[in-house]
């Protein structure tokens, strides 16, 4: 079936209700994206990598997808099974006229009109067609990473590394002539995760490796944590990133915890841990530290509750598209960690992301606390994020920010993806935002001004990241 140039909802006025709020896009659909927080893989962007199929760059992986089309009935051998690529794409066009009125309608179709070229909704009878053409287009130089990063005028790519990467594909692509920043980010889970007993002793002998410092103590273990940062700032990192359901509810070392840290890495018992969250958060403490002397950026992920099934975590591991929303208290938590850092002047720019609606404010409310007048927008409320990354959710984020702090200082999206795809949601932002702003603006609640509010709009949109990360 060829495919067909009939008119869908994804038109230039799609999500921009007036003319004002097409007025207001327009100053912002074409500037550069800063995404400072993906989890692209650096050793595609350095070898420049062409995908085969559409469902090896679009479909494999991505636990959004995944997750509807379980609840849609569809045998797991088409969605993280042996299926062909072929017969996974289908699966999922198939699907896609089932999902309208959730944002993987919006997100799927945005990233097959560019940079594909397609403008008619996927289903399963165009399924081939549209399977065909777009592979033909993936072995296109300008669909290979670096070209799709281009054609989204991509500025950074902030990716998600572990400390004990060596970091040699950011190398490679920071001598090349590759326009686009790639940079590391510094993303610790494995140094605090001392729950897991094996992993974590198996992690402690590939961190002595790397820093060169035999491990045999808490300071010997936090030297070649700041080793690692040392050596991640030198190749260009400049934003740390970590993830908790809530901040640990302890923070500092004891003799005892330090005494019980050296028997526990001689590994003379088959004992677990005591305080597990106790050592996070201290060693959490002792790194933000570390960030604020690099004057990096510090990221917070907050909320989510991980691998709620424990039948798919066995067969498939992490990101099988098992994580939901968590109830935890956050505010007392968040408070206490960032009064620790700021009572001693150590407390980074700092981005705190919400993945419970319910908590909007707290967040929002959380950031103005700690402002201090050297950086315009230290605290940053992060954009919506994973379950409220879609229009509702950014909505009510931008709301929450707007009424208790200062929107004209948001950075404004990150994708937080693992798909080059994914720039889509930079549009699907920009779009969402302006027509917010259009709709105050007809409203009366805001200046019927269009440079005025289109200037504040270009400062979200890239300019207030540029100058946040310091972006040359």
């Amino acid at each position: 079936m060829a495919i067909s140039n009939k008119k869908t909802i994804f038109t230039d006025q799609f999500l921009l209700e007036t003319k004002m709020a097409s007025n207001l896009y327009h100053h912002v659909a074409d500037l550069p994206i800063i995404d400072y927080h993906n989890h692209l893989p650096a050793q595609e962007i350095a070898e420049n990598k062409k995908y085969k199929t559409i469902t090896e760059i679009w479909l494999k992986g991505d636990h959004y997808k995944w997750r509807a089309m379980r609840a849609l009935g569809v045998n797991e051998k088409f969605i993280s099974g042996n299926a062909s690529d072929e017969e996974k794409f289908k699966a999922w066009a198939s699907s896609l006229p089932q999902l309208i009125r959730n944002p993987l309608f919006h997100w799927s179709h945005l990233e097959l009109k560019r940079p594909f070229g397609i403008h008619e909704y996927l289903n399963e009878k165009n399924a081939s067609a549209v399977y065909k053409k777009c592979n033909s287009l993936l072995n296109k130089d300008q669909f290979a990473t670096q070209g799709i990063l281009t054609n989204y005028k991509v500025e950074l790519v902030g990716t998600t590394d572990d400390p004990c990467d060596d970091l040699a594909a950011h190398k490679k692509i920071a001598k090349s002539e590759f326009a686009t920043k790639v940079l590391p980010t510094f993303r610790p889970d494995k140094a605090l995760n001392i729950a897991d007993k094996t992993s974590f002793l198996n992690y402690l002998q590939t961190l002595e490796k790397v820093s060169g410092t035999k491990i045999n103590s808490i300071n010997t273990f936090l030297l070649a944590l700041e080793s690692r940062v040392n050596y991640f700032h030198q190749n260009g990192c400049r934003i740390s990133d970590h993830a908790f359901t809530k901040m640990p509810s302890q923070i500092t070392f004891t003799t005892a915890l330090e005494k019980e840290f050296i028997q526990f890495i001689q590994n003379k018992n088959s004992a677990a841990f005591s305080r597990p969250e106790q050592f996070a958060g201290a060693v959490l403490l002792c790194l933000s530290r570390m960030y604020c002397k690099k004057g990096w950026v510090q990221q917070f992920h907050l909320g989510a509750i991980r691998n709620n099934n424990a039948k798919l975590f066995a067969r498939i591991g992490l990101d099988a598209g098992t994580d939901s929303i968590g109830d935890e208290l956050q505010a007392a938590l968040l408070s206490n960690f960032l009064n620790a850092l700021d009572q001693t002047d150590e407390l980074a720019k700092t981005i705190i992301y919400n993945n419970n609606p319910s908590d909007n404010e707290v967040f929002a409310t959380m950031c103005g606390n700690f402002s201090d007048g050297k950086w315009k927008g230290k605290m940053q409320f992060g954009s919506g994020w994973w379950f409220l990354d879609q229009k509702d959710g950014m909505e009510k984020q931008m709301n929450a920010l707007s009424n208790m702090g200062v929107i004209s200082t948001f950075i404004g999206m990150t994708t937080d993806s693992r798909s080059f795809l994914s720039y889509s949601r930079h549009e699907y932002f920009r779009r969402i935002i302006c027509n917010l702003f259009a709709q105050d603006m007809v409203k009366g609640l805001i200046p019927n001004d269009e440079k005025w509010i289109a200037g504040i709009l270009k400062n979200i949109c890239y300019f207030n990241a540029k100058d946040y990360f310091k972006i040359n």
